[in-house]
């Protein structure tokens, strides 16, 4: 979901109906402007636009194009330069944008109502922000301040009214007390009401970054100083707030909510994630991929047991667990048609060469044996075991081994102690063994 898949089309006579047109800031920093309509499974390439010497562009939009969510992307990576819009189908979109002030709508009553929404509430919480700050106890204070809070959303309401805005002037309804809080009590309501007007099945929410970003704003802003059980609470409530008829949409969101936690090497909260809920809902969706890639990250997780395999020699037929012969084991997973591994190897095997304390566990990926066997004659001193089937062999996919070569190093008790991503960063962590 929300992936840029570009999908190009020969219309043979297009009837054109309105067109998006932009002016980008510094001109010279852009070239082309990318449009997509964007939809909860992705974002379809619709078309593009060269920009001119004074960074102008301006895209036809075909008269039967759906109203609904639509992106321009003006820059590499796709997914973190672009930004959503509105289109209903009968407005011509016109707006101005620089990396510095974001994008300013020109043109669409439906984003400047939008925009505009966004400003006044955000003056509106700066104001009630203030009340709490300076005193909080004056109660007719109180009263007008969220007397203002609550005519602005009804207003806003009221002009959005068969607007396709609606959709989020209303997901985003703020609490409004109906009598004198404390800031405290204040606080708490705001976040036991966080999602209480957020409808996760609409459409226009979906292919939009809205569920998104108020997720994320919930889970990574509400609480100053989050531990780790604060954090599994936030996710909580997040998995509780979305219908489980919305599936797709959950795993979505849960999925990315586990990609942050997995960046920051939180492995506690990502395994929570996957445990609780990511595991059970990619398997009821039907997501393989996701399946698989969750369940190898818990697999290795730092300070998991790293997961067993046989190995098996012309002398005897052990396990990777019922070693015993050394303090570390430094487990590769390599490939003898892979030049970066027969590069690298030498040089592990000159680096462990040092380190008595050290035994390298070499997992070869093959389609076949023969250049494998002459291979591994090189390194005597590894304990070598091989896995047919290459990428699709078992164990590959149960350490999620996407790229070769690639390191593992394990205590005694085949404790997963670090993950060097590559030669450089393997010398670091055998550096004080």
């Amino acid at each position: 979901m929300k992936k840029l898949v570009t999908f190009l089309f020969v219309f043979p006579l297009l009837a054109f109906g309105q067109s998006v047109k932009g002016t980008f800031y510094p001109a010279e920093d852009f070239t082309y402007a990318f449009l997509y309509e964007a939809t909860p499974e992705g974002a379809n390439y619709v078309s593009h636009g060269e920009l001119n010497t004074e960074g102008q562009f301006e895209i036809k939009i075909d008269s039967s194009a759906a109203p609904g969510i639509y992106k321009i992307v003006y820059a590499t990576p796709p997914e973190e330069n672009n930004f959503d819009f509105i289109y209903d189908g009968k407005e011509t979109i016109a707006f101005k944008f620089s990396q510095e002030n974001g994008v300013e709508f020109t043109e669409s009553e439906e984003n400047k109502l939008w925009a505009s929404y966004l400003k006044s509430m955000d003056m509106v919480n700066q104001t009630i922000a203030n009340y709490y700050e300076k005193d909080g106890k004056d109660k007719e204070g109180f009263k007008a301040v969220f007397k203002v809070l609550k005519d602005t959303q009804t207003s806003y309401e009221a002009l959005a009214i068969g607007r396709l805005a609606s959709a989020f002037i209303v997901a985003n309804r703020p609490y409004i007390p109906t009598e004198y809080e404390d800031v405290n009590t204040y606080s708490k309501n705001v976040k036991a009401h966080y999602f209480s007007s957020v409808d996760f099945s609409n459409y226009i929410l979906q292919s939009s970054t809205f569920l998104v970003d108020r997720v994320m704003s919930y889970v990574f802003n509400m609480v100053e100083n989050p531990t780790n059980d604060t954090y599994k609470s936030l996710i909580d409530d997040v998995a509780n707030a979305i219908n489980n008829k919305d599936l797709v949409i959950k795993t979505y969101l849960l999925d990315l909510l586990w990609q942050r936690f997995a960046s920051e090497e939180n492995n506690t909260v990502a395994n929570y994630i996957t445990d609780k809920y990511l595991l059970d809902l990619a398997n009821q969706t039907g997501n393989i991929v996701l399946a698989e890639t969750i369940s190898s990250y818990k697999n290795t997780s730092i300070g998991t047991k790293a997961p067993n395999f046989e190995i098996a020699s012309s002398q005897n037929t052990t396990s990777l667990h019922d070693l015993k012969s050394s303090k570390y084991y430094l487990l590769i997973f390599w490939s003898s048609t892979c030049s970066h591994c027969l590069n690298e190897l030498p040089k592990v095997k000159e680096l462990v060469a040092k380190k008595s304390n050290v035994k390298v566990v070499a997992f070869g990926l093959e389609e076949e044996p023969s250049k494998w066997t002459e291979e591994i004659k090189n390194y005597p001193n590894f304990v070598h075991t091989i896995g047919l089937g290459k990428w699709e062999n078992p164990i590959v996919k149960t350490y999620g081994i996407a790229a070769t070569p690639m390191y593992f190093l394990l205590s005694s008790d085949k404790i997963i102690l670090a993950k060097p991503y590559a030669f450089e960063d393997l010398e670091i962590v055998l550096k004080d063994l």
